[in-house]
C-alpha cells in the first residue's frame, strides 16, 4: 500500500506542471472574455477539489476502504458547496433584483 501512495504521488508531481499550464491558459481566456476574476477562481478551487476527493476515494477503494471511499466523496461533495455558496448568495439576489416590484 506504500508503493501505491508513492506511485500516485510521484504521478502528482509529474503532472503538476502541466495542470499549471492549463490553469494559466484558463485564466488568460478568462481574461480575455473580460470575465470576473472571483468565478473562474472558484471554479478552478471547484474542480481542484473534485479531482482530488476522487482521486483519494479511489486509492482508498483500491486499498478495500470502501466506507472510507464513499465518507471522501461526500466531503468533496460539502467542500465544493461551500466554496460555491457565495456565487449562489450572488445568484439568488441577482435573480430577486430582476423581479417586478423590488
Amino acid at each position: 500500500m506504500l508503493f501505491v501512495f508513492l506511485v500516485c504521488g510521484l504521478l502528482l508531481y509529474g503532472i503538476a506542471g502541466e495542470m499549471g499550464s492549463l490553469i494559466a491558459a484558463i485564466r488568460k481566456m478568462a481574461a480575455y472574455a473580460g470575465a470576473e476574476k472571483i468565478y473562474v477562481e472558484t471554479v478552478l478551487k471547484a474542480v481542484g477539489v473534485a479531482y482530488i476527493s476522487e482521486f483519494i476515494a479511489n486509492i482508498a477503494r483500491d486499498a478495500g476502504q470502501n466506507a472510507l471511499a464513499s465518507k471522501m466523496e461526500i466531503a468533496g461533495k460539502i467542500i465544493i458547496m461551500t466554496l460555491v455558496l457565495p456565487i449562489l448568495a450572488m445568484l439568488i439576489e441577482t435573480v430577486i433584483a430582476m423581479l417586478p416590484g423590488r
